[in-house]
């Protein structure tokens, strides 16, 4: 044997490891790869993929400013009861002839003062998350059917620009003589992410955070303000919440006190499947992305070849069981 093998052992791969940090990324590949073996005409075009982003663009904003709360070691259940709300207001205030922008920023501040409400319930009363937003969701979801009277709100009532803002784009490029545009919601949904990623990512708050979900009570003896800041993400994901809310609204030009219902399991779901790309097992807003990608992948390709909406329900929740529970047993292996 020579000395310069003695001197260089080979090195290994860690599979494990590696497996942890791309599992859910090889994943979603694969995902992609089956469906556009199905669909290679269609499901990698470009309008398809902007299609796909467009689809995800709500959710992407419930499940990036969720991912904040989560960072922190809580969770908010209201999130879609409180996007259902924040619909109903801008609907009334419409049809009660109130400008536009005054509209949407009442939408906001309610989003806002609902998160408060969590965060006073949690970080000060201390309730439990689960207990706390439940309840709040029940709050949410109620005010949204008295104001509304149970009834939907639709029609001429919304202006045409919010619907044609809510449903176009900026022009991209020329396909066969069509325009192919990049959806206005789809860019909302990158402001919000490139902000919190750098909130979360490039500052001392962001740090505070994360030193906040990794140990609370260390935190707070090196001095953070725990209570003020979980309060804060609360407020957060309230906000995220309520524009969510408002551009749902204007997508469908259709405000209903059920609208946002489903946003709240599929905002976790993504922050969870994020979260297995992450070493620590820590909320990452990018790891976030990866989840929201996937759950708008896997409704989009089932519809294109046919699976049906119920089974489409079922399928994704099992690949999102799935992805979690193989990351947690890997991580528990070491």
């Amino acid at each position: 044997m020579s000395a310069d093998r003695l001197e260089k052992p080979r090195a290994s791969i860690n599979w494990g490891r590696f497996l942890r940090s791309f599992g859910t990324l090889i994943g979603f590949l694969l995902i992609v790869a089956f469906f556009w073996s199905q669909r290679p005409a269609t499901f990698m075009s470009v309008r398809n993929l902007l299609n796909i982003t467009q689809q995800v663009s709500i959710l992407g904003v419930v499940a990036f400013t969720m991912t904040v709360v989560m960072v922190v070691g809580d969770f908010d259940l209201s999130v879609g009861t409180m996007a259902s709300l924040s619909g109903i207001i801008v609907g009334l205030m419409l049809q009660n002839d109130h400008p536009l922008g005054t509209a949407i920023l009442v939408a906001l501040l309610a989003g806002a003062a609902g998160g408060i409400l969590n965060g006073v319930l949690i970080a000060y009363v201390g309730i439990l998350p689960f207990v706390a937003t439940l309840a709040t969701l029940t709050v949410f979801s109620g005010a949204a059917s008295s104001l509304s009277g149970g009834r939907t709100i639709f029609g001429q009532v919304f202006p045409d620009g919010l619907v044609d803002f809510a449903n176009g784009g900026i022009p991209l490029l020329t396909l066969n003589e069509q325009v192919v545009r990049l959806p206005h919601l789809t860019i909302i949904a990158l402001i919000v992410l490139a902000i919190v990623w750098f909130v979360l990512e490039q500052t001392v708050f962001g740090r505070r955070l994360y030193a906040i979900g990794g140990n609370m009570e260390a935190s707070r003896l090196a001095g953070v303000r725990v209570r003020f800041l979980r309060l804060l993400t609360f407020v957060v994901t309230g906000l995220g919440a309520s524009l969510a809310g408002v551009v749902l609204t204007g997508q469908l030009a259709t405000a209903n006190p059920t609208l946002g219902d489903g946003l709240m399991l599929n905002a976790i779901a993504a922050v969870f499947l994020g979260m297995t790309m992450s070493q620590e097992g820590e909320p990452r807003v990018l790891g976030t992305l990866v989840g929201v990608l996937l759950i708008g992948v896997l409704a989009n390709g089932f519809t294109q070849i046919g699976v049906d909406t119920y089974v489409q329900r079922i399928l994704t929740g099992v690949i999102i069981i799935a992805s979690v529970a193989l990351s947690s047993i890997s991580r528990r292996r070491g």
